[in-house]
């Protein structure tokens, strides 16, 4: 069972990721909190295994709780969500100890997935937030789209499993691939699963 807290300073941002994790088999939320300040004392009272990180909250920035707690050697994986993905945000939550970083408008099959890849280890990281990260040029050009390619790539689906899971046509699939290649300096699926998984794309 994995266990999650969520931080947020809106109460119907924070009831609706309660709401909409606790549905998940497998994830229980331990608690919630409405600031930085107050992320650090319910971490510290809960060890979940994932934080679900807000960054702009009036009681105390969510970067500045990331810092307080890898101070304190937790092992508590901490996944920002938020709307800002600007350089400055990404760079600076990563930087504090943030384990993995998406955007509020993220799919919910994505976040859950999200909270146990982060669970087991794994990076959880748009392609701006790689890209900040890293500062490689290429991969700051591939688009979410081109990401949710990828992913379907490594998980073994064919082009025309990719079209049908993502509403688009097999030739847009194709087209996609063909500027992932590019973008990665790969020239196949294998490789360019291969690549992806070493810079944590999917």
């Amino acid at each position: 069972m994995i266990t999650v807290l969520v931080v947020d300073d809106h109460p119907v941002v924070r009831d609706g990721l309660i709401g909409m994790l606790g549905a998940e088999a497998g994830i229980t939320v331990v608690g919630e909190a409405g600031g930085g300040y107050e992320a650090v004392t319910k971490i510290a009272d809960t060890s979940p295994d994932v934080v679900l990180m807000d960054l702009r909250m009036p009681q105390g920035s969510g970067v500045e709780a990331i810092r307080a707690v890898r101070a304190t050697g937790s092992a508590t994986r901490i996944l920002v969500l938020t709307t800002y993905d600007t350089d400055r945000d990404i760079r600076s939550a990563l930087e504090a100890g943030a384990d993995g970083y998406l955007l509020k408008d993220t799919r919910r099959a994505d976040l859950v997935r999200a909270v146990a890849d982060l669970a087991d280890g794994r990076p959880v990281l748009t392609a701006a937030a790689l890209a900040a990260l890293t500062g490689r040029a290429g991969e700051s050009s591939l688009t979410d789209r081109e990401v949710d390619v990828l992913r379907l790539v490594a998980d073994g689906r064919t082009n025309r499993a990719i079209a049908t899971r993502l509403g688009i046509g097999e030739a847009t699939v194709k087209t996609h691939l063909m500027h992932v290649y590019e973008k990665l300096g790969v020239t196949d699926r294998a490789s360019a699963v291969r690549t992806a998984w070493e810079r944590g794309l999917v």
